[in-house]
């Protein structure tokens, strides 16, 4: 932990940043139409202001400020990170004569670009969030179950009468 003004800053969540850094990946597209404004490309390679300021919040401590010009700064940084990411992944895709690009492909570049440690933590978040999905999907499958028998039932059981 360090100490900032009589303030204790708890030390760097990983898990936090690889669900952000997912979400933000897989939240992303590629390709700019080129009779677009050149303002309007501008706009269009930043993530959000609210959203990076609100990333930078949930590690400071509470009463923590942050000045508009630190938000802009990691909006520069954030946004130039996930577009260097999301390059590497498409060349990867591209080469595989491939259109869909999919959370390997960004461990995938995340790896090939150096930064190993987040490559595999990515992975094993990929796999958690997989596994989740999955037990979701038969979780609800499970639910719709009886509904579908009570139904069919319930519809036999009028045409009797």
């Amino acid at each position: 932990m360090v100490e900032n003004d009589n303030n204790i800053i708890p030390p760097f969540n990983h898990n936090l940043q690889v669900q952000t850094v997912l979400l933000t990946l897989t939240n992303c597209t590629a390709g700019v139409e080129d009779d677009q404004p050149l303002i309007s490309r501008e706009h269009d390679r930043l993530l959000p202001i609210a959203n990076v300021g609100r990333i930078m919040k949930q590690i400071l401590p509470p009463n923590a400020k942050i000045s508009k010009e630190s938000k802009e700064t990691m909006q520069e940084c954030v946004s130039e990170f996930v577009g260097f990411v999301t390059g590497e992944a498409s060349s990867k895709c591209s080469q595989e004569k491939r259109k869909t690009m999919n959370g390997g492909d960004i461990c995938w570049a995340l790896g090939s670009l150096g930064f190993d440690d987040y490559a595999e933590a990515l992975k094993r978040y990929l796999h958690k969030y997989r596994e989740a999905e999955e037990e979701r999907v038969h979780h609800n499958k499970a639910k719709e179950a009886p509904a579908l028998v009570d139904l069919g039932l319930n519809l036999m059981e009028r045409r009797r009468f």
